[in-house]
């Protein structure tokens, strides 16, 4: 009988770190939508992309186009917000540097 409870309980929590997993990965991907909607207007994806930051001052840029202009809903500002963390914060590698059509520099 332990057993079974053991191994239920470890089946419910795969099931919900699974359900865990798609829901931010859903937030990831509705974050690139409104990165590519709403950031792309104004900045190159070079802009962006070239950009590692901390999530507090990803948090303060976006706070700071708001003040020029920039609206969001509250849950496209957090999407967007965790987007940017997860995909250019301080922790990622430095992107590569862009090269010509010919492959040099």
């Amino acid at each position: 009988m332990r057993m079974k409870l053991l191994l239920f309980g470890a089946f419910a929590l795969a099931v919900a770190m699974a359900a865990d997993q798609a829901a931010n990965q859903a937030n990831l991907d509705r974050g690139r939508k409104i990165e590519q909607t709403t950031c792309l207007p104004c900045h190159s994806l070079r802009l962006i992309r070239s950009q590692r930051l901390p999530r507090a001052t990803w948090d303060k840029e976006l706070t700071k186009m708001a003040g020029w202009g920039w609206s969001a809903k509250p849950e496209e500002r957090a999407a967007l917000l965790e987007f940017l963390a997860a995909n250019y914060g301080d922790d990622k590698p430095a992107a590569p540097p862009d090269k010509s059509a010919d492959g040099r520099k």
